[in-house]
């Protein structure tokens, strides 16, 4: 009988879910930038990079996340 402790996730599982929040992580920090004020505005709340690229950069990490979550690895007997 074997008394090793199974895990619901491997070690592939962790990095892959790792590599996500990584990339979501850099999709916030592309979200950011300078802010508007009530006496100055800022137009590059409006850029490209804020408003398209950045979220989408998101996306792709959190499904990532959801893949890393339900890969199945296999397992050796």
């Amino acid at each position: 009988m074997n008394n090793k402790q199974t895990f619901a996730f491997s070690k592939t599982n962790f990095i892959l879910i790792a590599i996500g929040m990584l990339v979501v992580i850099t999709g916030f920090f592309l979200m950011g930038g300078p802010v508007c004020t009530e006496t100055h505005f800022e137009p590059d709340i409006f850029s490209a990079r804020r408003i398209k690229i950045a979220p989408a950069i998101c996306f792709l990490g959190y499904i990532s996340i959801i893949y890393g979550i339900l890969h199945k690895s296999k397992i050796e007997k």
